[in-house]
């Protein structure tokens, strides 16, 4: 057995604990993550590989929601389709407070949507209440793919403009 003082540390010395199809894995996720844009590829590539948590489907997942659900409300125009911001806009109201607040509220949605998706039926005492969960899909129908949990908890430093949200929290 290795003791802690001795095991291999950092991303190399990880890399060299794992198997040569492991290895593979890993080094085959990391470029991927980071020609996604991933802010720590070899992180996400240890989370996939070494702890089995469906990282790359979560990545995704919560990058969707910034680029489509959030961050796509500062786009030239996008703002202008919502009436009720029109009208702020035409009484006044500074666009970017505007774009701000509508944005705040789409994380605010997203958030609670991912909330009820980690913690079902979290304020009732019912266990006859069914119960639901998000799981990565893997082309297997006989394998139901891996569990994605807290996805809650990284939606705030999840926001792939590298603002980590901090325009949308005051």
């Amino acid at each position: 057995m290795t003791s802690a003082s001795s095991a291999p540390s950092g991303w190399t010395g990880w890399l060299e604990t794992l198997s040569e199809a492991d290895r593979a894995r890993a080094l085959a996720l990391r470029d991927r993550f980071a020609a996604l844009g991933a802010e720590y590829p070899e992180e996400d590539a240890r989370l996939e590989v070494g702890e089995d948590i469906p990282q790359l489907a979560r990545f995704l997942l919560l990058r969707h929601i910034w680029e489509y659900a959030i961050n796509s409300l500062e786009r030239p125009g996008e703002i202008d389709g919502i009436a009720a911001a029109c009208r702020l806009l035409d009484a006044g109201a500074d666009r970017t407070d505007v774009i701000t607040l509508a944005r705040r509220a789409a994380c605010d949605a997203a958030f609670a949507v991912l909330y009820a998706l980690d913690v079902p039926n979290h304020d009732l005492d019912d266990d006859s209440l069914p119960e639901w969960s998000l799981r990565e899909t893997t082309g297997d129908e006989e394998k139901p793919g891996r569990h994605m949990d807290d996805l809650h908890a990284e939606l705030l430093s999840a926001d792939p403009s590298g603002r980590g949200a901090e325009d949308l929290l005051f």
